[in-house]
């Protein structure tokens, strides 16, 4: 792969193929970024494009004065709380304090549910990370490795494939293998949290 510096120099030329290659390493980070924003893939979907979008519009705006990665995590969180802005503007907020009124014109006070987790609720997912840890523990250092760093660290294929010397396709490879164990030992479990 050229080095970011060229490829972000043919993206300014209108080279779109370069920008694709500039954006490929950040596009797993980018969107894991918008999903713990939006909270949910549709969203996160909406959002890594958009910043993708935005930042091959304001590509001028990069002066290289950090990393194109941190540049592009800064205009995806951008992206990200500009449209959260707009979405809390949209929301008319209700109050906590006032009676519902009901079909027969009387007032009902509100309940308010407790959405916090119970204490056994907080115990039993503990107990299952652990449980999920021991089990990635266990794995053989090919499959602990790769389980690792996609599933925990995020980082992209190409970055393991970096970190461990090997090719993509085995990464990939290897991820299935492990994944595929972990649900094996999974569904043998008698109880989820």
């Amino acid at each position: 792969m050229l080095a970011e510096e060229i490829l972000v120099k043919q993206s300014l030329q209108g080279d779109t193929l370069a920008f694709e290659e500039l954006i490929l390493p950040y596009q797993n980070k980018i969107y894991a970024l918008a999903y713990r924003y939006m909270g949910n893939e549709e969203d996160a979907y909406d959002m890594t494009q958009e910043a993708f979008l935005k930042a091959f519009r304001s590509l001028r705006t990069f002066k290289g004065d950090s990393s194109f990665g941190t540049w592009i995590y800064r205009v995806a969180t951008n992206v990200c709380l500009d449209e959260l802005r707009r979405r809390k503007r949209r929301i008319i907020p209700l109050s906590l304090d006032e009676p519902l009124a009901t079909r027969d014109g009387d007032s009902v006070e509100k309940e308010i549910a407790d959405m916090n987790p119970t204490q056994d609720i907080i115990i039993e997912q503990e107990e299952f990370a652990q449980y999920i840890q021991n089990l990635v523990s266990q794995m053989k250092p090919e499959h602990k490795n790769v389980i690792i760093l996609r599933d925990m660290m995020q980082l992209s294929y190409e970055e393991i494939a970096n970190v461990l010397d090997t090719s993509v396709g085995t990464v990939k490879s290897r991820l299935s293998r492990a994944r595929n164990i972990l649900r094996k030992k999974l569904n043998g479990r008698e109880h989820f949290p």
